[in-house]
């Protein structure tokens, strides 16, 4: 993991150093915290140019080393109601399922490397009670867990006790 971080950070300097990612190493991994700031509209969804630009480098350095990805939307405490979102349940599902999207269907990830959950704003990372809090907490975590450990499907099944 600390290649991986090492070669990241060199990837998404402008964008470490504009606060707009953030990555920290847990006992589950790495996790790159993509905020809402450059990546998505307030309540919106759909990645933005500049963050699909952004996705795509991380893209071609977890793809090339075949990494398990959980893909986290998080929101902060302000209830979210629109045509589009009901919820921040919602909102915070959509960014996720929006990013796995990206690496399944631009990016060539595959789907059984990918996972996707939606937190809400019951995960976060900082206090609510600022404007600063909440916009740490709007985000969306590629939490990247392990390498891809491929398993042969058998071709034929034989029953058991035969």
């Amino acid at each position: 993991m600390t290649h991986l971080k090492r070669d990241l950070e060199d990837a998404l300097g402008e964008e470490i150093k504009k606060h707009e990612i953030q990555m920290r190493v847990t006992p589950e991994g790495l996790v790159v915290s993509l905020s809402e700031i450059g990546f998505f509209d307030s309540g919106d969804a759909t990645l933005l140019p500049g963050g699909r630009s952004t996705l795509a480098r991380i893209a071609s350095i977890l793809n090339e080393k075949g990494f398990q990805i959980r893909i986290e939307g998080h929101t902060d405490n302000v209830p979210i109601h629109t045509a589009r979102f009901k919820s921040n349940w919602d909102l915070s599902t959509a960014r996720a399922t929006e990013v796995v999207s990206l690496l399944v269907e631009k990016h060539g990830f595959d789907p059984e490397q990918i996972s996707a959950a939606g937190y809400s704003q019951y995960h976060p990372v900082a206090d609510n009670d600022s404007a600063e809090g909440r916009q740490a907490n709007r985000r969306v975590d590629l939490i990247i867990v392990a390498r891809t450990q491929r398993v042969e499907t058998p071709t034929t099944v034989k029953p058991l006790g035969n």
